[in-house]
């Protein structure tokens, strides 16, 4: 019997991985020195734009295609995003960027409309169906966290018959959102293997909320040929995550880490304060051997549609490390190397699982990381309750060319920049610099209605750093608008940075860190003291005149069965038998 059953899921198993070249899925590790791993998990499906609004669905997901038809939305982008990028050890952003969302949740999606109310309505429905599909707090994106950016972001899609005048771009962020398990489960569900087998078997909710940083995000635009006579429908789906090596293979049994015995430390010796007292840590041997299972607790479980229409094995997993460090796969893969000797890249079969070990053995050598085009770090000044400043600093590392960028912020209503106070200016220099704002398109915000909306088009020097700061005032609100946990403070959404492609290079977003604004909170326990206070006032208020309404007095002989003499008699005696109590211990304790 269980072999029948092996066999009848291998089967199973072998109609489901069948040629289609309309499918593909790519896990590209690269190790960060010392001791990281950048995972990107990239799954890509694709439609005909005739069988997509036939509602044909075979690798777009019918729970998501059925919700854009609906709301009449011809592109989608969809980010899920904690933790904090780390420019300076990690270097260049993955995929330039363009998969990475700010803080939280961040949508935005161009919808086909008749007018400005129209399209509004229909981005409310998107965002009540995308919160029951993600499980997410979507539906929180109201008027006052939507904007309609100017410059920051371009369409992607080519839909030969839809006029620009009537696609509306909205965009949308909750940065207060947190991404957890309820979020990667929904997302695994759109794919076709369901996380059950190929890579998409290692995105466990463990490993992926442990890490530094990750990003989940979702992409569905329409692709036209050059004649436009043929569209299709795609769909993009990844994950990136920065996993810390040493922390990732911490058996699961043992979830709480101990203090290593001092034998065991690796400790960089040439500092001039190392003993046998103080040790720093080395980064020579710190995570440099893992393997697949270590790092996500299983295998690859096999692949998912990994033939292309010719049946041949596509490449399923790549790893970014010079050839001269040793890579060990373990399963029949088809292993390819790069020609510029920068990695290598394996094809997994559908039927066994596949194990990868990355050894010790060896130069521990790293390929160079790419150094970001633009460094980007925002803070507020100032202090006090009523008002406060930004400051963002924006470095160009090129020491032979300028960089030109859109700089995007959303901002809530209750915080209100002064645009006069607007300063852009050379960290070297005292004096502002007017001409590095080339562009500025500016919404005020208006109060429980919508956000302050800022674009700016900045160009920075070739290695130098501009100091854009701003003013602003702190509005109070309303009791009722406070949520529980007032004193902590409010998000802020991050700046998106959109860089303008030049010849031969790609686009590149980049997202500054969010920001915690304390406003000015009352004091939440007067009102519980005075609901106290005044309920107790009212109590004895009402029950003295209850007390005066309701008694009735009459006099002691008036009520039947009464007996005063015999009362007063029954008092008598109980008084003397406790005076004659007391007495006699009085005289016990003399005779002692």
């Amino acid at each position: 019997m269980k072999r029948f059953f092996c066999l009848l899921l291998s089967l199973l198993l072998g109609l489901l991985v069948s040629a289609d070249p309309d499918y593909k899925e790519l896990l590209n590790l690269q190790p960060l020195n010392p001791a990281s791993l950048l995972a990107s998990f990239n799954f890509w499906s694709k439609a005909s734009l005739q069988s997509y609004e036939q509602q044909h669905f075979k690798y777009i997901p019918r729970s998501l295609g059925q919700i854009l038809q609906h709301a009449k939305t011809r592109e989608l982008h969809l980010r899920f995003s904690t933790g904090r990028w780390d420019d300076e050890s990690w270097g260049a952003r993955p995929w330039g960027g363009t998969k990475e969302g700010g803080t939280g949740v961040e949508l935005w999606a161009w919808v086909e409309a008749d007018s400005d109310s129209g399209s509004f309505a229909r981005w409310v429905t998107l965002n009540n169906a995308l919160s029951g599909l993600f499980c997410a707090s979507l539906n929180f994106i109201d008027s006052t966290r939507t904007t309609r950016p100017r410059m920051t972001f371009e369409p992607t899609s080519s839909v030969s018959n839809t006029s620009s005048e009537n696609m509306y771009l909205l965009h949308g962020t909750l940065p207060r959102e947190v991404v957890c398990t309820e979020n990667l489960t929904p997302f695994l569900k759109l794919l076709p293997c369901k996380g059950k087998a190929g890579i998409a078997s290692l995105l466990d909710g463990h490993k992926l909320f442990d890490a530094s940083w990750q990003s989940m995000a979702i992409d569905v635009r329409s692709v036209c040929s050059e004649d436009g006579s043929e569209c299709s429908i795609e769909m993009e789906q990844t994950v990136d995550m920065v996993l810390d090596v040493d922390r990732s293979k911490r058996p699961r049994d043992n979830p709480i880490p101990r203090p290593i015995p001092s034998e065991h430390l690796h400790c960089d010796i040439s500092k001039p304060y190392a003993s046998n007292e103080a040790c720093f840590p080395s980064d020579a041997d710190l995570g440099q051997s893992w393997t697949i299972a270590e790092i996500f607790g299983r295998p690859i479980q096999g692949s998912c549609l990994s033939e292309d229409s010719q049946g041949q094995l596509r490449d399923s997993v790549c790893i970014n490390v010079p050839l001269d460090r040793e890579v060990n796969p373990y399963g029949d893969a088809v292993e390819t190397k790069n020609e510029a000797g920068s990695g290598r890249c394996f094809a997994i079969p559908a039927s066994k699982p596949f194990e990868m070990v990355l050894s010790h053995i060896g130069p521990q050598t790293f390929n160079d990381i790419s150094q970001p085009p633009l460094y980007a770090s925002r803070s507020f000044t100032g202090h006090g309750q009523e008002r406060g400043g930004v400051q963002t600093l924006l470095t160009n590392p090129s020491r032979t060319s300028s960089i030109e960028f859109v700089y995007f912020e959303t901002l809530p209503w209750f915080m209100k920049p002064y645009l006069h106070t607007l300063d852009a200016r050379l960290s070297t220099s005292s004096t502002s610099s007017p001409e590095i704002i080339k562009e500025t398109f500016y919404r005020p915000a208006l109060d429980r209605r919508r956000g302050t909306q800022l674009e700016l088009l900045v160009s920075v020097p070739a290695a130098s750093t501009v100091v854009l700061t701003y003013d602003f005032d702190k509005a109070i609100l309303r009791y009722t608008e406070y949520p529980p946990d007032a004193n902590r403070g409010f998000d802020v959404a991050p700046a998106v940075i959109r860089l303008l492609p030049v010849e031969g290079q790609a686009e590149v977003y980049i997202r500054t860190s969010s920001l915690l604004l304390p406003l000015p909170t009352p004091d939440f326990s007067m009102p519980y003291n005075v609901i106290i206070l005044t309920s107790t006032v009212m109590a004895l208020a009402f029950g003295m005149i209850f007390n005066l309404l309701v008694r009735r007095f009459v006099g002691a002989d008036e009520v039947e069965g009464w007996n005063l003499a015999a009362l007063k008699a029954k008092a008598r005696g109980r008084a003397m038998a406790l005076l004659d109590r007391v007495l006699r211990k009085g005289k016990e304790k003399k005779v002692q």
